[in-house]
């Protein structure tokens, strides 16, 4: 096992919260993590880890723990952090899931890559071998029938095959990534974009689009299409001189098209979805669609292409986000996918990215909000999660939920990158990693 040695000893990052606002979360990321700890060690039915995935389970939690020991906020995290990852590569090992980069066997391999070398050290050769290899012959199925999302599908394969690189099998694999992309894209007179089928839709969903749609979030839609195109196209590696003019390709057309998507009257925010008979609706501030994913997605692109113009439509979304009245914003739990300090991290990283100062704004008052929202007592460490129902999708429910997409553990490591210099590299998983220097 190696030590855990922090990688950004010179940092460009810049914590956000200081004083009485930097106390409280300190002391919020401390209680989520000695509470996730006593959850895992009870082994009672409402334990830590349901399953070793990214999104809610073991493999996420070994990112909170790492990210905990990399900042020396929490005293043997990284013993922690080492338990849950290998309590992740048992489970799916042993339990068949699928091979999603949030619910299934690419996001733990995601978190080997991610922790290997400073968290622990491989001395058996390349532990993700095998997931290489079963991605490649995923990938390698044409027609391509399944997701093209971050989540479930196509994107989220590309997430992990970047994390990877410059591995030849991390590069082939993207390249079928984008091949894969490539041949679903629909050439319309607005630009490129993709379509979700109702074959793909849960039966809640088919009830609002029996003819499928157009998807607008980044967590299911075409900016996380762009955002990973943009990623590509960022690189300057020789050995990815394909990828990248297969990406530009895509990338242009596709950012075309959702622009266009805008509603005419400026001040209003985009859809969740878009197609025929669908009356478009607003969204709420957040990662997972909205205005803030978009705008995170569209200034990553414009920094990997080099396009000023796209950068000036990122910033006056982002602004757009920033100004929108809190009662107006949809926000009512505080996970990292659609809560409260989910959209203080991503305008954090716009603010990081820009140095604007109304994200700044932004961002502290997000992170404020989750601190009020807390309800010490409940769930873990006072942060519940809004989800839907298990039984009825359609529903939701107030749930303890320690998971780092939708809980604790995810409010915890975006407090933590508002109260350290340290860059927060797990939000890559999340394609929120925004490329520095303006566009030229």
């Amino acid at each position: 096992m190696s030590s855990l040695i922090p990688r950004f000893l010179q940092s460009s990052w810049t914590p956000i919260l200081d004083g009485e606002s930097k106390a409280l979360a300190e002391e919020a990321i401390r209680a989520i993590a000695h509470a996730i700890r006593n959850l895992s060690a009870s082994k009672s039915p409402h334990a830590a880890a349901v399953d070793g995935s990214l999104a809610v389970g073991s493999a996420g939690l070994a990112m909170l723990y790492a990210a905990l020991a990399e900042s020396g906020l929490v005293d043997g995290a990284e013993e922690i952090a080492l338990e849950f990852l290998n309590e992740s590569v048992e489970m799916v090992a042993t339990v068949r899931s699928s091979a999603s980069l949030y619910g299934g066997f690419t996001g733990t391999a995601w978190a080997m890559d991610h922790l290997e070398g400073w968290l622990f050290d491989a001395d058996d050769g390349d532990p993700n071998e095998s997931v290489d290899e079963a991605l490649r012959e995923l990938l390698s199925r044409s027609p391509w029938r399944g997701d093209y999302d971050v989540v479930n599908g196509l994107v989220g394969f590309g997430v992990y095959a970047l994390e990877r690189l410059p591995r030849p099998s991390a590069i082939e694999c993207l390249d079928l990534v984008l091949d894969r992309l490539e041949e679903m894209a629909e050439h319309t007179a607005q630009g490129v974009t993709w379509f979700t089928g109702p074959k793909l839709l849960f039966d809640h969903q088919l009830k609002e689009f029996p003819g499928g749609y157009y998807n607008l979030g980044l967590a299911h839609g075409v900016p996380g299409v762009i955002a990973l195109l943009g990623q590509v196209c960022a690189s300057d590696d020789e050995k990815l001189h394909a990828a990248r003019y297969k990406a530009r390709a895509l990338l242009d057309g596709a950012v075309a098209w959702l622009l266009a998507q805008q509603p005419a009257d400026r001040a209003q925010c985009f859809p969740s979805a878009v197609g025929p008979g669908i009356t478009p609706k607003s969204t709420r501030l957040a990662w997972g669609y909205g205005d803030l994913g978009i705008a995170v997605a569209l200034l990553g692109a414009a920094r990997g292409a080099r396009e000023p113009a796209w950068e000036q439509e990122a910033m006056m979304i982002a602004r757009r986000a920033a100004a929108r009245p809190v009662e107006k914003s949809g926000v009512v739990d505080c996970g990292l996918c659609r809560g409260a300090a989910g959209a203080g991290h991503l305008f954090n990283r716009l603010f990081q990215a820009s140095g604007d100062e109304m994200l700044w704004d932004a961002a502290r008052f997000w992170f404020a909000r989750t601190l009020e929202m807390r309800k010490p007592g409940e769930a873990v460490a006072g942060f519940p999660a809004w989800m839907p129902d298990p039984e009825r999708p359609e529903d939701k429910r107030w749930v303890a939920e320690p998971g780092i997409l939708e809980g604790a553990s995810g409010v915890a490591l975006a407090l933590l990158a508002a109260t350290t210099d340290i860059e927060p590299e797990w939000d890559r998983m999340m394609l929120v990693s925004i490329p520095g220097g303006k566009s030229r």
